[in-house]
């Protein structure tokens, strides 16, 4: 029992799943209530008849990451607009720090990136140049440009960075 104490109170990553639309205000509301939390935004320019306009929209709508022990949920339930912390069989699940930082690393770097269909098969490839290097993925190429994408198995969510094809190695 006192394992199982000291591993609730431990920090961890959680996905806050939130009504539609509503990341930017729950990471606000979050911040405010002094709880980590991390909303990746990427950039996309929409096009009007009159003007066009860059947007910063979540990478993964309908999600904010939190940093929390477990015992802590109710602080970020309380949150208007979090409609639940991702779980299975009525325990919560912890987003593997490895995917935190991925998402970390490709948002750092030059490359655009955006989101992308979940993706489970594929050619598999290791960055070997770059800011990204180490990361592996699946290559995926449209028109002329090629694309790496990381999927996040536990949102059932992908990622897709513009990249080089000479900074990507196949794996075996």
């Amino acid at each position: 029992m006192t394992n199982e104490l000291q591993l609730d109170g431990e920090l961890k990553w959680y996905a806050a799943y939130t009504s539609a639309n509503h990341e930017k205000r729950v990471a606000e509301q979050l911040q405010s209530r002094s709880v980590e939390n991390f909303l990746p935004l990427y950039e996309s320019v929409r096009r009007w008849a009159d003007r066009r306009v860059r947007l910063q929209l979540p990478l993964f709508p309908g999600y904010v990451f939190v940093r929390m022990a477990a015992r802590d949920r109710l602080k970020v339930l309380e949150v208007p607009g979090v409609a639940h912390v991702v779980g299975f069989g009525g325990h919560l699940t912890p987003v593997p720090e490895e995917d935190i930082q991925a998402i970390r690393m490709c948002l750092a770097g030059p490359n655009r990136v955006e989101p992308h269909r979940y993706l489970r098969r594929g050619q598999r490839v290791r960055v070997s140049n770059g800011p990204l290097t180490g990361l592996t993925g699946i290559i995926v190429r449209q028109k002329k440009q090629t694309r790496f994408v990381i999927s996040f198995d536990l949102l059932q969510r992908s990622v897709a960075v513009e990249i080089e094809a000479a900074d990507l190695g196949l794996l075996t």
